[in-house]
């Protein structure tokens, strides 16, 4: 598994038994935080606690899904509950423009409330869940759901990684570039002054220390020094973050904020064309790399 981790992907397990058989499935989004909901049959609420502590143990970030189904080995005596089933076939088509099918339908018909599991299959369903033996199999197979999670997410933090990585390089070279254009920038400053001087005659009337004293100030008001230093630090944390082994979406989504930062002010501090595009190449590659950080986990 990649060193870093998404935040979007997919699990499922399930297993049987002589009294039926259930599949868990676990399904992860985007999320600034982390935030577990588990749908379970009636009779197995205290499932719902243990699979969340589970989940929380091993992830960090990311809207989480994670449902039970059973069937049972014999016919069960299954009703719906139409009126629940109506509100949420109304709320659906108000939301969306047009009545629930497919799988937005079977989706429904898994919301609490809607199956009630009557007679001798509800009954049988009740037993089930106060049977630590079959509570511990459900669990079991909760956390291969899981496990099942954490590799695609980590098939897509892969991937970031790759993308991250090789930003991250090519901010790298641009940095590079800004270096060699920051280094003609006094005797750009220095051109460029005189050309004005020229142009407005005053050549005579400003005398040869005083002209070395405004290039000096005008030159050290542009040196970016600092701001290139600083660029190569962060590249460099970057690098060390990608490779740590844990989670540090957080800390991405700073660091392009920090990045930005000090691109903003090379551009503003720019006396050449050169070291305008390399901050303007720079300041597109850490917009790529920010919007790419949103999905680490």
């Amino acid at each position: 598994m990649s060193a870093l981790s998404g935040m979007t992907g997919f699990g499922r397990a399930g297993g049987e038994a002589d009294w039926g058989s259930w599949t868990w499935e676990a399904k992860a989004v985007n999320g600034r935080g982390l935030d577990v909901r588990v749908n379970v049959p009636a009779g197995f609420e205290g499932l719902d606690q243990a699979v969340k502590k589970k989940a929380s143990a091993q992830f960090t970030r990311g809207n989480m899904q994670i449902g039970l189904r059973i069937e049972l080995a014999e016919a069960s005596d299954i009703a719906i509950n139409e009126a629940a089933l109506d509100l949420l076939c109304k709320a659906f088509e108000a939301r969306v423009g047009h009545p629930p099918a497919g799988e937005a339908m079977a989706s429904l018909m898994t919301a609490k409330g809607v199956l009630d599991a009557g007679g001798s299959s509800g009954a049988a369903l009740r037993g089930l869940g106060q049977a630590q033996a079959v509570r511990d199999a459900l669990l079991a197979s909760a956390e291969d759901a899981l496990i099942g999670l954490a590799k695609t997410r980590g098939e897509e933090g892969a991937a970031l990684a790759a993308i991250l990585s090789g930003a991250l390089d090519q901010m790298a070279g641009h940095v590079t570039q800004a270096e060699l254009a920051a280094g003609e920038q006094p005797a750009q400053v220095k051109e460029r002054l005189e050309a004005r001087l020229g142009e407005l005659k005053a050549e005579q009337a400003v005398d040869a220390e005083r002209l070395a004293a405004e290039v000096a100030m005008t030159a050290a008001k542009a040196d970016v020094r600092e701001e290139l230093d600083r660029l190569a630090a962060h590249i460099e944390t970057g690098r060390t973050y990608l490779a740590s082994g844990v989670p540090v979406g957080r800390k991405l989504d700073f660091l392009a904020q920090e990045l930005n930062r000090e691109a903003n002010t090379l551009c503003a501090k720019s006396a050449s064309l050169a070291l305008t595009n390399a901050g303007l190449a720079l300041k597109t590659l850490i917009d790529q790399f920010k919007e790419q950080a949103a999905n680490v986990e």
